[in-house]
């Protein structure tokens, strides 16, 4: 850790901030039922992929079905309901009076975000940058996403701590060389427990101190 440089935490969106992941399986297993009827969990399939991958990877050629499934999911996401992940907003308070940059780094759109922004007012105060999908050409799990947020930060990716919950998330953090803490919100902790250098159910009893104690183990 380079203590002259700004230290950061970069959080993904579902399943970190927001307690969203459990609807996202509604509605892709949903869609799995009508074109993967082989696939029992369709849902747990694509988890952190973005909508581009998912159709590259499982709907490509079918531009059709990839408009109706894109309007499908407008539809369900501007009816979804948006609640914190538990402690979360505690930790990004005292992250502030610490003097830590925060970033929402997510594979969302600008759209969806704007759904959230009229269900909380509040988060974009919370935090200093909303990084979208618009804002960088290779999604997770490349590092692009991450090591953008260390950038408009003006640090270095060793200062900079990421929380992920999905295995393309985790993956990316670790490739962009930072501290990765996961959250088994999404995947239970003995699947990503090689991943990131500790797994936490959510941000009830996780700290700043925390934080800086991995950040400094990590530096050693």
């Amino acid at each position: 850790m380079n203590t002259t440089k700004t230290i950061a935490a970069l959080f993904d969106f579902d399943g970190v901030v927001m307690d969203t992941e459990a609807q996202y399986s509604i509605f892709w297993n949903n869609v799995g039922k009508n074109y993967f009827p082989e696939y029992e969990e369709f849902g747990r399939m694509i988890k952190g992929q973005t909508l581009t991958q998912i159709y590259g990877k499982y709907f490509q050629g079918m531009e059709k079905e990839q408009a109706q499934i894109t309007e499908a999911l407008n539809r369900f996401e501007n009816e979804m309901t948006y609640e914190y992940v538990p402690g979360v907003v505690r930790f990004m308070h005292e992250l502030r009076e610490k003097g830590v940059k925060i970033a929402i780094v997510t594979s969302s759109n600008e759209k969806k975000m704007a759904n959230v922004h009229a269900a909380h007012s509040e988060l974009q105060a919370m935090v200093d940058r909303i990084l979208t999908a618009e804002m960088f050409a290779h999604s997770k799990p490349a590092p692009d996403c991450f090591l953008l947020g260390a950038e408009v930060f003006g640090t270095h990716p060793e200062n900079c701590v990421v929380f992920e919950d999905s295995f393309h998330g985790l993956q990316a953090g670790n490739a962009a060389g930072m501290t990765v803490v996961g959250l088994s919100t999404t995947n239970p902790e003995d699947a990503i427990r090689d991943k990131c250098v500790r797994v936490i159910p959510d941000f009830e009893s996780f700290s700043y101190a925390d934080m800086m104690e991995l950040l400094l183990v990590k530096g050693m």
